[in-house]
Order: structure tokens, then C-alpha cells, then sequence
């Protein structure tokens, strides 16, 4: 397969079919490096549970996620990712999937830095939080919370998934007085704390990602060769351009209020209560956006 197929290949990927490749890509080259160049590397990219530490490389509170412990580690982490990011991405944008991963992964970090500098029983412990589950947490309380009644199937039965929800937010509860990994379930639960609360507030029409949304994109700006300005030209309106551009509009209101329409069913009735025709539209959509 030549180059040019790779990048078409991947191009074809949804955004967290993207991340996934991204995540195993870094674990293989991460693997090779402390194999055979140097085995203290990751410690650069990994998130210390100092917070002076922290101060020295302030990056780790993102690069942490696309480092993990082990072949299953990583296995288990991508294989819910592509389960639940599937599932979000047939109801929103990969730009709101984005939001609420690389915010869950930002807030389990942080909960984690705080927990290891306030608990006396932490203090001692030398750990350094590393691994992609508070934003696949974040991903999957997301849906969870948004669409509880949506059913799945595990193997010989179906769940619902608020139970699944609950489940391993339970699960890591239970586990933390246990001792183990600690750190890493703390970061969990600051995952799942964050995709509780973005899907409550989007529900009720609040976008708590729009903020960060808009930092990116501020960054991504700053790296962006600056646009020679195009000279002024004179623009003659006529009223069938007005026109179009008034029913293109209108369209889009319209196709809009479909699309929330649908999403409000199945916030109250499930999945499954849509129609065929319903769950194609909404299937469209998606790809669309």
C-alpha cells in the first residue's frame, strides 16, 4: 500500500477511529524508544503526581492519554473508545467529541494531581498517571447520561445504558479504598464527572466545550502563516443570490430542528423508538457533519 493510499485511508476514519490509530502509532513508537533508546523518555510526556513537577512540563496534561502500560491496557482503553465514540458521533459533531474526550482526559488529570498532593495516605506513593481512560470515560458517561434508556447488547442480553454507566463508575469507587491503581481511577472518575456534566448541560442547552472549542482554535491561529489580504472588490448583490441565500438558510433551520427533534426522542424514549427512516436521517447526519 503506497503513501498516498495510507493517507486516503485515514482520511476516511471517523475522529475517534483517528484517535485510535493516533493512540496505538504512539504506543508502538514509545515502545521501540524505551526499549532501545532510552527507558526514562515516557517520564517526559507522562503526568507526575508532583505539582512542581508538573510546573516543569506542563504538556503532560494531555500527552498522559496517548501513553499506556501494557498491550491489554491499550486494547481495553481503544476497543470502548470505538464502542462509545461511535455511538456519540451518530448524535454529534467530531468536533463536541473532541470537547468532551480532551476535556475528561484534562479533568482526570487534574483530579488526579490534586488528590496526590491533599490525601496523606498518597503523599509517599511514587506514581505518575499515564493512560487514554478519563477521556474515554468522559465519552462514555457522555452517552450514558444523554441517552439512558439506549439499549445495547453484552454478549446474551441487552443493558441499558445507564446501568453501564453505573457500573464502572461503581466499579472504580469500590476499587480506590482497595489500593492498586489509585491514581488511574481517581483520573476515571474525573473522566466521568465530566461527561455527566457536559451532557446535563447540553441537554439543557448549554454547551460547556464551546470555551475550549474556542482556545484551540486560538492556538491553531497563532501557527497559521499569516493570508496576504485580497484586494477590495466591488460586490453587486441581485435579489436571486438574495434568495437562494435566504432559502439555504431556511433549510438549514429546518433540517436543524429535525435533527433535534430526533435527539429529544431519544433522550426519552431510546434508540430503538425511532423509525427506520428516522434513524437513517439521523445516520446522514452525521456523516455530514
Amino acid at each position: 500500500m503506497t503513501n498516498g493510499d495510507l493517507k486516503y485511508q485515514y482520511a476516511r476514519l471517523s475522529v475517534s477511529e483517528k484517535l485510535i490509530v493516533i493512540n496505538v502509532i504512539v504506543f508502538i513508537v514509545m515502545g521501540l524508544i524505551t526499549a532501545l533508546i532510552s527507558p526514562r523518555f515516557e517520564e517526559w510526556f507522562a503526568l507526575p503526581k508532583d505539582f512542581f513537577d508538573f510546573l516543569m512540563q506542563p504538556w503532560s496534561i494531555v500527552t498522559y492519554s496517548f501513553l499506556h502500560g501494557g498491550i491489554f491496557h491499550i486494547i481495553w482503553n481503544m476497543y470502548v473508545l470505538y464502542v462509545a465514540g461511535r455511538i456519540l458521533l451518530n448524535l454529534f459533531d467530531g468536533r463536541r467529541f473532541l470537547n468532551i474526550y480532551f476535556l475528561g482526559v484534562i479533568l482526570g488529570g487534574l483530579l488526579f494531581l490534586l488528590s496526590y498532593n491533599i490525601f496523606p495516605t498518597l503523599i509517599n506513593i511514587n506514581a505518575s498517571l499515564i493512560g487514554a481512560s478519563a477521556g474515554v470515560m468522559a465519552v462514555l458517561i457522555f452517552v450514558c447520561t444523554y441517552i439512558p434508556n439506549q439499549e445495547v447488547r453484552l454478549i446474551f442480553f441487552n443493558v441499558k445504558l445507564w446501568q453501564i454507566g453505573l457500573f464502572v463508575v461503581l466499579m472504580d469507587l469500590v476499587q480506590i479504598p482497595m489500593g492498586g491503581n489509585v491514581g488511574g481511577r481517581i483520573a476515571h472518575l474525573g473522566g466521568a464527572l465530566l461527561g455527566y456534566m457536559y451532557a446535563k448541560q447540553l441537554y439543557n442547552g448549554k454547551d460547556i466545550g464551546e470555551g475550549f472549542s474556542k482556545m484551540i482554535d486560538a492556538i491553531a491561529n497563532l501557527f497559521k502563516k499569516t493570508e496576504k489580504k485580497a484586494p477590495m472588490k466591488t460586490v453587486y448583490k441581485n435579489r436571486q443570490s438574495t434568495a437562494t441565500t435566504s432559502k439555504a438558510n431556511y433549510d438549514k433551520q429546518a433540517h436543524q430542528k429535525k435533527i433535534d427533534a430526533i435527539l429529544d426522542k431519544i433522550s426519552k424514549s431510546g434508540y430503538e423508538s425511532l423509525s427506520k427512516a428516522e434513524k437513517d436521517f439521523l445516520f446522514k447526519a452525521g456523516k455530514e457533519d
